[in-house]
């Protein structure tokens, strides 16, 4: 009897001292914040999974981060070589890079700090520490938070689920939730490099405008001319398409849809300029620059301009919110098809 009870009081402590042994939340986001403090940059690549209606599109992410405030993140679709994007941050500005049509853009933006990034080290962490009601759980081999996002004009992802590994404190693993709390978004870390060593011209636009070192075809001549495919928005603001217009332009054909009924708005596409390689002054764009999950777009009051897989895309409404014009034009080129 005694036997068991000196058992049974050692099996306690053994308990007890575990338990005292795992990190509390606030244990781990002061762990996540030195080490951001204390990192000089960092390379990340990662996978990142979009669920829209029924498909889903996967897009591989590359990000470079210097401190304090250089960034090159790369966006690439296999199955749209032509539309990989680079945003880039250095002492000159926030740009956007679209190698394979020659075009660059300069928003004045605070990116990324105005707004969650989900493949963004220091974005999570900042999550993290502002949301004094986070959730969080200990795993086997994770630090798990539930936290609140900060996404700017939408408000359809509205939490996101942060895994980091227990060893290391680096992300393996994010999901951004809808309101009932399904994910939309998921990024998978597959590698993740502190105080790595960057090439001098890592965060030049001449550099990132290269598209051979970017593994990045150049948009042949037959392509930029090729035939348009129209595509559709599956969000749609509670409107119909009435009409369907076609324009021949110098460069092919413009497609106007008309849209109309609680609130009205027009798609303009068509097939996007390659400009002469030469021509590397970025455009200034009199907007701010939103993430529609597979490409960048540029939002101002009441239009919204992006391009994707060779197209380019001009949403406009004196009706749509924002925060709407950001959902339908996030619909649109996830389906060719015309929806009736």
């Amino acid at each position: 009897m005694r036997k068991k009870f000196g058992l049974g009081v050692i099996l306690l402590l053994v308990l007890v001292l575990a338990a005292c042994g795992e990190k509390s939340k606030e244990d781990v986001a002061d762990k996540l914040a030195g080490n951001l403090e204390k990192m000089n940059g960092y390379k990340v690549e990662a996978s990142m999974s979009l669920q829209t209606g029924e498909e889903s599109q996967t897009y591989d992410i590359e990000v470079s981060h210097k401190k304090k405030d250089f960034y090159r993140v790369l966006l690439k679709n296999e199955q749209d070589e032509k539309g990989s994007q680079i945003i880039l941050k250095n002492e000159d500005g926030v740009f956007v890079l679209t190698p394979a049509l020659n075009k660059s853009f300069k928003f004045q933006s605070e990116w990324p700090n105005n707004s969650s990034q989900p493949y963004l080290y220091q974005s999570l962490v900042k999550d993290i520490i502002e949301d004094k009601e986070a959730d969080f759980k200990a795993t086997e081999n994770y630090y798990v938070f539930e936290t609140k996002t900060n996404y700017q004009n939408n408000n359809n992802l509205p939490y996101q689920q942060i895994y980091f590994d227990k060893k290391a404190y680096t992300p393996v693993m994010v999901k951004v939730l809808d309101k009932d709390k399904n994910p939309l978004v998921e990024v998978q870390f597959s590698s993740f490099e502190l105080d790595p060593e960057f090439a001098s011209d890592t965060f030049e636009i001449e550099k990132n405008m290269t598209s051979g070192t970017l593994g990045i075809p150049v948009m042949a001549e037959e392509e930029t001319n090729s035939e348009l495919e129209v595509f559709y928005p599956l969000e749609r603001a509670g409107a119909e398409l009435i009409e369907k217009k076609e324009v021949d332009t110098e460069n092919g054909k413009r497609v106007i849809l008309t849209f109309a009924g609680e609130k009205n708005f027009t798609l303009v596409q068509e097939k996007a300029d390659a400009f002469p390689a030469s021509a590397l002054v970025p455009e200034q764009v009199n907007g701010e620059m939103v993430n529609l999950g597979f490409t960048m777009g540029a939002l101002t009051e009441a239009a919204l301009e992006w391009h994707h897989n060779g197209n380019s895309y001009y949403l406009a409404s004196e009706d749509l919110t924002k925060a709407e014009l950001i959902e339908v034009a996030s619909s649109v080129s996830v389906t060719g098809e015309e929806v009736k």
